[in-house]
Order: C-alpha cells, then structure tokens, then sequence
C-alpha cells in the first residue's frame, strides 16, 4: 500500500508532464505556422500585372466654368433719380420696349417746361431783330432815293454853271451833297449787315434753345426704363424708392437673358492644356445641382485674352449647348471635360504600367520605339542600312516625318508608321506609296541646289508632300496626321517604358512610344512590321506593380531623368 505522503508527489510530476506536453504541441504548431507562411510568401506571385487591352480610348481636357446665357443685357439708367414704379421682378418674360421701371420724372418736367419757355424767348428775339431788318432796310432805301436825287440835282446845277444861268457855288454846293448822301447810303448798308447778323445770330439762340429742350425731353424720356430686348430678368438690382445716381457710371438695375435655351459654359482652361482645345470640339458636364447627369455641348470658341490669377494663366473656352428643359440656370458651376482626341480600337495599357521601374532591367537591345535611340527599321529597305526609325536621309530632313530620301530605312520606318498610326486601307496605301515615289526625285535634286538655296526648296516640297498626303486622308485621319506633324516638328514625342513578363516569369523591359492617354489608360503606337510589334500585342502581360517577394526585393525606382509622360 502507497504511503499518504507520497501521493502529491505523484499528482505534481503529473501535471508537469502535462504541462511540458503543452508547451511542446504549441512549439510545434508555431513552428508549423511559420513553415506555411513562409511558403504562401515564397509562392506569392512576385509581380503585379494587367493585359495590353485593344478598344476605344479618349484624351480629354478637364476644366471648370460657369454656365451663362448666350446673350445677356445689363440695363440700366443714364439720368439720376429715385425709382417711382417698378413693374417687374425675377424670372418675369419681358418684351423689347415693355415699360419696366421708372424714375421720378418731376425735375426733367420741369426742365422741359423751362427749355419751351427759352425757346419761345428766342423765337420773340428772332422776331424782333427782323423788325429791325426791315426798318433798316426801309433807311437803306430812303439813303439810296437820297443819293440819286442828289446826283440828278447836281448834273442840272453842273448844265446851268455852263449856261451861266446859276452861280459855281450853287453847283459846289450839289457836289457837296452828293458825297454826303453816298456816305449815308454806304451807313444804312453796315447797318443792314448788323441787322442781318442779329437775325442770324437770334435764329442760332432758338436753334440752341430747341437743342436744350429735345434734350430735356430725352432725359424725361430716360425716366422710363424700358427693356431693350425680349427676354427673361434675371436679375433686379433696385427696389421701389430706391435712389439712383448715374453721375460718374451707369448704375445697374436689371440684368436680362435674351434666352435661357441656348446657353453656354466658359470654362477656364490652363495654358498647358490650351493647344489641344479648338472650335468644334465635343465636350460634356456635369452640375453639382444634379449629381449623375450629364449634359452634352460643343466647343464654339478660345478666346485668345488671357486671364491671370495668383500666377496661374488661363483661357476661356466657351461650350455651347441647348438648354431644352430650361433645367440649367446662370451662374450654375460646371465640370467641364473636353474631348481633345479619340480612337476607337487603340491597343492600350494601364498608365501604371509606364510608372514601374524595376533595377538592373534594362530594355531589350535592338526592339525599341520609333524615334527612340536604337530603333531600327524592320523593314527590308532598313536591313543593313543602320537607319533608325525618324531619322532622315541627307535630302528629307525637315519633311515632317515623310522620309524619302536616300536613308530607305527611315522612308519604310515612316510608312509604316503612317499606315498603323492613321489606319490607311488599302487605297490610300497605295496612294502614298506613289505620294513617296513622286517626291523622291526632287529631294534627290535638292544636292544639286546651292546650300543657301536649300532650305526653301526643301520646305516647299515638304509643303507638297503634306498637302497630297492630307488630301488622301479622312477628317479624323487628317487631325492625327496634323497632330503628328505638330508634334515632330516641336520635337514632341512622348515615350514610355514598359516590362513584359515573359515565359519564364521574368519582366523585360521595352522602351515604347505613346499616344493619347484619358488619365488611366495610354495608347501604344507600334509600327506593324517592326520587333516591337510581335511582342506588344493584345493580351501581352505587362507589369503594373511589385508585390509578394518582390516588393522586398527591390522597390519601385522613379527616373531622375526621362521623358515626361502625358498624364
């Protein structure tokens, strides 16, 4: 039999057993634990991906403004006064010349009353001083009777000197006469011209005073504020009683639209973005007055006056639209996005995908963009001639991307960067190719023109040559085709780098050359026949991001040098 003493001795070796048991199970699972994170973690995928997508994609042009009627009116008043009458408020429908408001026309009564009275003053006085005219015209007679008389007598008295009938006195005495009655006469004719003078002078006086009344009818007239178009008020600055002073400017008493059914927005764009924006252009909105709907309008005009604002510079283009439903209302702020250009099945990728730089992959030698350092022609006129894509031979120079010259691998190069990027069909294929051929011989020519000679043939057959390849082109193709030509000749061209995963998991790195971007997705311009060509294809898995083990492996790096990427 077991002494008493012995048995918690038992009991605790017991419970230490259990105990270290315990603490071994739990080793165990924590050791099991890590095994098998550490195996999701090894078998994580490394890199995050997207597809090279083909569909429709839009650049577009983001912008705020604010919604205003097409043509508004401020109407105000040009004589001072206090508004007697007020026969319209808000949203009331007016017609042109319908009575709206009036001033108190009391002191312009009376301002009139007293230019009638100047008036008929001056009439009096013109009156008057013809009165005079004819009195003086009556001594002017009287002086003119006067002188003949005088001169007949002394013809007679001169007859009977000679006859010694009468004494030579009596003829001096007629001589003497005759004088004074001719300086009278030639008195009564200044004081005719006086008179004439005072009457022309007094018909001037009425004329002033009938100027100075039509005058204070006018202001009278102003008193009633009448409206100068049909429209909608939209705005009332005066109220009954109120006093109106028009001294130094013309103060504003109402604001009319002439229709609130076509309308416009003008948005302000940034100067960075203004290039992009032209008439014609189909842009949307969106009003914070009613969230989710969207409105459509049209790009009408850029207005070249700049606005400057805390150093920021922008132009106002105006979107017009119809306002069918009269939903909208002036003032109303709108988000405005601009279509600046479309494709309808451009191959795509994510922009993250520009954004990834992984160390120590370089791009693949010998497949790069066009136009980047390294990128040779795929065509067989490039094969052995070290041409790289957008160079130019020695006579195609400044052609505007139209390489015909002797350098056959920029000529192949920048066909086939036509016909991908501006999608020819088979006719207009064939149309450049003799739009090519036709311009080789004068570039050719172009070394036998003397160098200060050049530059102007050169930029005449580059003119030609871009006026035949417009005319081959559709609408659309023709604003790529002018947006390429843009860009090169401003030595715009954007380029990216992406990394393709390949078969065996590991990212290759591309150097590739962009087109228009909407912000989350980039269009990949990629010449058909070059390398580049068969590895970005639809459905290529580029690398968008680092993840799993990966991310500890190496982080993403941005460039401190490199092309700006549009978005």
């Amino acid at each position: 039999m077991t002494p008493v003493s012995e048995r918690p001795d038992r009991r605790a070796r017991a419970w230490l057993r259990v105990l270290a048991i315990a603490v071994l199970a739990a080793l165990a699972a924590s050791a099991l634990g890590w095994w098998w994170l550490g195996r999701d973690e090894a078998q994580a995928p490394r890199w995050r991906t997207a597809k090279v997508e083909r569909g429709p994609l839009a650049a577009t042009v983001s912008a705020s403004g604010t919604i205003n009627p097409v043509t508004q009116v401020s109407v105000g008043t040009q004589v001072s006064g206090k508004v007697r009458e007020l026969w319209v408020d808000f949203n009331a429908e007016v017609r042109a010349g319908q009575l709206i408001a009036r001033l108190d026309p009391e002191t312009f009564e009376h301002r009139v009353r007293q230019a009638q009275a100047d008036v008929e003053a001056a009439r009096a006085n013109v009156l008057t001083a013809q009165a005079n005219q004819m009195a003086v015209q009556a001594a002017l007679s009287k002086s003119r009777v006067d002188a003949e008389e005088a001169q007949r007598d002394l013809e007679r008295k001169r007859s009977l000197v000679a006859r010694s009938f009468i004494a030579q006195i009596e003829a001096d005495r007629a001589e003497a006469l005759v004088r004074t009655t001719a300086e009278l006469l030639k008195s009564a004719q200044a004081q005719v011209r006086v008179v004439q003078a005072q009457v022309g002078s007094a018909q001037a006086v009425v004329r002033q005073r009938e100027a100075a009344l039509a005058q204070a009818q006018v202001d009278l007239g102003r008193t009633r504020i009448t409206s100068p178009v049909d429209g909608i008020v939209i705005k009332r600055s005066v109220e009954l009683g109120q006093t109106v002073a028009a001294s130094l400017q013309t103060p504003e008493l109402f604001v009319i639209a002439r229709n609130l059914r076509d309308m416009q927005v003008e948005a302000s764009i940034d100067e960075s973005d203004v290039g992009r924006v032209r008439a014609g252009l189909q842009a949307s909105f969106t009003v914070d007055a009613f969230p989710g709907r969207g409105f459509e309008g049209t790009v009408t005009q850029v207005r070249k006056a700049a606005q400057t604002v805390a150093n920021v510079v922008t132009y106002v283009a105006v979107i017009g639209f119809a306002n069918s439903d009269g939903r909208l209302l002036p003032g109303m702020t709108a988000n405005v996005r601009i279509v600046t250009d479309r494709r309808e099945a451009a191959l795509k990728v994510p922009n993250a995908a520009l954004r990834v730089r992984i160390p120590g992959v370089e791009p693949v030698a010998g497949v790069a963009a066009p136009g980047a350092p390294g990128a040779s022609t795929g065509g067989p006129a490039g094969r052995g001639s070290g041409a790289r894509l957008g160079e130019s031979g020695p006579a195609d120079g400044a052609n505007g991307g139209v390489g015909v010259g002797p350098g056959g691998g920029a000529a192949v190069a920048m066909r086939n960067r036509l016909i991908a990027e501006l999608q020819l069909d088979a006719t207009q294929t064939a149309r450049l190719d003799a739009i090519f051929e036709s311009a080789r011989p004068r570039l050719m020519g172009l070394r036998d023109v003397p160098a200060e000679q050049r530059g102007k043939a050169r930029e005449r057959i580059t003119a030609d040559i871009r006026a035949s390849i417009s005319e081959i082109l559709g609408p659309e193709q023709r604003q790529r085709y002018e947006a390429m030509t843009a860009a090169q000749a401003g030595g715009q061209a954007p380029r990216g780098r992406l990394h393709v995963l390949g078969d065996d998991g590991q990212p290759r790195a591309y150097d590739v050359r962009l087109g228009i971007t909407d912000g989350t997705a980039t269009e990949l311009l990629v010449v058909q026949g070059t390398p580049l060509a068969a590895v970005l294809t639809e459905g290529t898995t580029v690398v968008i991001g680092l993840g799993g083990a990966a991310r500890g492996a190496a982080a993403p790096a941005r460039p401190s040098s490199g092309p700006r990427l549009p978005f």
